[in-house]
């Protein structure tokens, strides 16, 4: 448990036995909520299919036994995207970059030619996105429609650095080669486009046949004719993702401890996805192998990106329909929990609740704000805030015990 303050101490004299068995039982939330987050930052680059996502698999697994579940790992096939060069040449200079892993790639013999704006004459051409904004506005036009032969990404994070975009087309890839850079190359990169310098441009690959681990696992409930309840999250990402995906995860593992002791009436499956950053292909296929799944169940919770990040935070709350919205809703107000935007009925949702809302599906999902998204720098004690955090376990507990039921 977390250590009590002096002053914590002498509050829990004027208490009464329940309050402070609940200072003692929040302290306690929060030391676990810090430790898991740690332990996940500290196992690597969480990419889909790599060593580090298969170790961190086995880590969830123990995590879920410890919170009296049974845990499985599904696993599934993919050709993991390997880095061999991927870079941009630039009178004489080298910048390292990562590639969209849903376009072309080069091969060893680099694209070279005149740098110049996106859009215009040269065929290679140098634009700048936000993360996750790849595949459509202008970067997307452009990768469908122009002329380019290669194309030059400078990424606008909430912070400088390199901050990719996800693959969403991963199974369908498109347009010429972009190599993604830090917004630090930005003033360069923009002066070597003005004067038209020639560069080279390599994203240089090999594909390896790999297997990727969903984490899934079940709290039978007391009727298993009933539709379940399914809780996801993804678990793989860009970089150590501490704030991007450790909230959700913690949440993940802390509804499992609520939900057993409550002894729901319904099924509740829980599943912790890898494959978010190739177009979401671990829930899909979690979807794919129960078949009528998605429409045959009592709901979903989506814990999304960026739950309980400390950073620039904010929060988007996304639901199939009003009933699912105000359900959410009413307990984030009651707790104090600020809703910055509410995404139109019928827009198709970000992240994983975008595979329930197509197949018809009812959901609700958070996704937060975080200017360290897609950041290497997503690590560390003030990347996240676990006070805020286990209020966001409270708030889904209170919402999955009434799905539940």
């Amino acid at each position: 448990m977390a250590a009590l303050t002096r002053r914590d101490w002498l509050s829990m004299t004027l208490m009464s036995g329940a309050a402070v068995a609940a200072l003692r039982a929040q302290s306690a939330r929060e030391a676990r909520i810090r430790a898991i987050i740690e332990a996940f930052e500290k196992q690597g680059f969480h990419r889909t299919a790599t060593d580090v996502d298969r170790a961190s698999a086995d880590w969830l697994c123990r995590e879920v036994e410890q919170a009296g579940l049974t845990p499985t790992r599904e696993s599934f096939s993919i050709d993991r995207v390997d880095l061999v060069d991927t870079a941009v040449v630039a009178r004489g200079r080298r910048i390292d970059g990562v590639p969209l892993f849903d376009a072309a790639f080069t091969g060893a013999a680099a694209v070279a030619g005149r740098l110049g704006e996106m859009g215009g004459e040269a065929p290679i051409g140098l634009t700048q996105t936000a993360p996750n904004a790849a595949g459509a506005g202008p970067l997307g036009a452009a990768r469908r429609a122009s002329r380019h032969r290669a194309i030059v990404c400078v990424t606008r994070g909430g912070r400088p650095g390199l901050c990719p975009s996800n693959a969403d087309a991963f199974e369908q890839p498109f347009g010429p080669p972009v190599v993604q850079v830090s917004s630090e190359e930005a003033a360069f990169l923009d002066d070597c486009a003005k004067q038209g310098v020639d560069v080279q441009v390599r994203a240089q690959v090999t594909r390896t046949p790999s297997q990727a681990l969903n984490v899934v696992t079940r709290i039978a409930g007391a009727d298993g004719t009933l539709p379940p309840l399914i809780v996801m999250t993804p678990r793989s990402g860009w970089w150590t993702c501490a704030s991007e995906r450790g909230g959700g995860i913690a949440c993940w593992l802390e509804l499992m401890r609520e939900l057993r002791a409550a002894r729901p009436a319904r099924d509740v499956m829980f599943v912790a996805s890898s494959g978010h950053e190739l177009g979401h292909l671990g829930i899909n296929v979690f979807i794919n192998r129960r078949p009528g799944i998605v429409s045959h169940s009592a709901g979903w919770m989506h814990f999304g990106a960026n739950i309980g990040a400390a950073q620039d935070p904010g929060n988007t709350l996304q639901a199939s329909d009003d009933g699912f919205e105000a359900m959410l809703a009413d307990t984030m107000e009651a707790a104090g929990l600020r809703i910055d935007r509410r995404v139109a009925r019928g827009t198709v949702p970000g992240g994983e609740a975008e595979a329930v809302h197509r197949g018809g599906g009812r959901y609700v999902s958070i996704i937060g704000r975080n200017a360290l998204f897609h950041n290497p720098a997503d690590r560390g004690p003030d990347a996240v805030d676990p006070t805020v955090i286990a209020r966001f376990i409270d708030i889904f507990t209170t919402v999955a015990k009434r799905l539940a039921s």
